[in-house]
């Protein structure tokens, strides 16, 4: 049986929805109509725990993220139509169109920012945590990372200063097996469990199934919990797998460094598709409901779209950096 509520299991699965169709058109436009020139980092296969996390915290929460950041956005909240138009480009983008797909922002909702740098947005997400720790608000600072993070010397570092200094941070770790076409064997000694790891800085932390969105949706609320009641950081690792390439809308499976047999055992663990099958069986939602949950999803994507084409370009001199280009 279902151990979270009706609402909350429909808002789950219609942000993995919302993320899954977006990341999808983004794969078939790319290439079609050649007017994202940015490059984009799909999270197709990854959507539970960027759903199961946007539901989880609070509007006013921070959330920081990656380069692989679209699914992050959309579940903390952030607006869809600015984020595509921003692939695009476009000066009513959420970065004034001079982002593209790795640099969103909506503080509107608690969105601070993603990068391109691996382990960039980790000491910003540790220090939004000491910013609310001054200001002694209950608020939470999340920082998303993946297993490359932390194999960067700031990951260890941050961590440690949020361990020292009792910081409201909370760690979401998405373990997909890669960076980049590197797997885990070639660049962690065998057998380590980066939770087990992180444990031994001194930060609790757990690991989890991350397509199983509830188990990741209850195991972040109780994360926050615990680091609302003033219990310092905490660090949550879960497993789990993208099917599109590393950068780019294709499948790469044909280069040889993951096996066909491996993409096809973890297609079988679709968030979504296992999450469907469960809300149907529980009754939450019938057939019919799930048609109009989809068909309603694909409108919003296409909307979207839509409005970044008749958007406009920002003009060169709203660039941040236009001053320094001119001088």
């Amino acid at each position: 049986m279902m151990t979270i509520d009706k609402t909350t299991a429909i808002q789950l699965y219609s942000k993995m929805l919302l993320i899954r169709y977006c990341e999808e058109t983004i794969a078939v436009r790319y290439h079609l109509e050649k007017k994202m020139r940015c490059p984009t980092h799909l999270c197709t296969g990854q959507e539970a725990v960027a759903a199961a996390a946007g539901q989880a915290l609070r509007q006013d929460d921070f959330a920081v993220s990656t380069h692989r950041a679209h699914g992050h956005y959309l579940g903390k909240g952030g607006d869809l139509n600015r984020m595509i138009a921003e692939i695009y480009g476009k000066k009513s983008g959420c970065s004034g169109g001079w982002g593209g797909s790795m640099h969103l922002v909506d503080r509107s909702v608690g969105f601070i920012g993603s990068t391109a740098i691996v382990a960039g947005t980790i000491p910003v997400g540790v220090g939004l945590g000491l910013s609310i720790k001054l200001k002694k608000t209950d608020q939470i600072s999340c920082v998303f990372l993946g297993d490359a993070a932390t194999e960067e010397g700031v990951f260890y570092e941050s961590v440690n200063f949020a361990v020292l200094k009792k910081l409201p941070v909370l760690f979401i770790c998405e373990n997909n097996l890669y960076s980049v076409y590197s797997p885990l064997k070639v660049r962690q000694p065998e057998g380590r469990s980066i939770a087990s790891m992180v444990q031994g800085i001194g930060c609790p932390a757990v690991n989890g199934n991350g397509n199983d969105v509830i188990e990741s949706y209850e195991k972040i609320s109780k994360a926050i919990d615990s680091i609302r009641n003033g219990n310092g950081p905490v660090f949550l690792e879960f497993s789990t797998y993208r099917w599109r390439e590393h950068c780019g809308p294709d499948f790469d499976n044909h280069i040889g460094y993951r096996s066909g047999k491996e993409f096809e055992e973890w297609k079988t663990k679709d968030p979504i598709e296992a999450f469907e099958q469960k809300i149907l069986s529980d009754e939450i939602a019938d057939k019919n409901m799930i048609n109009e949950l989809k068909t309603e999803t694909q409108s919003r994507v296409d909307n979207a779209f839509n409005l970044a084409e008749l958007a406009e370009f920002p003009e060169f001199s709203s660039n941040p950096g236009f001053e320094e280009i001119a001088r």
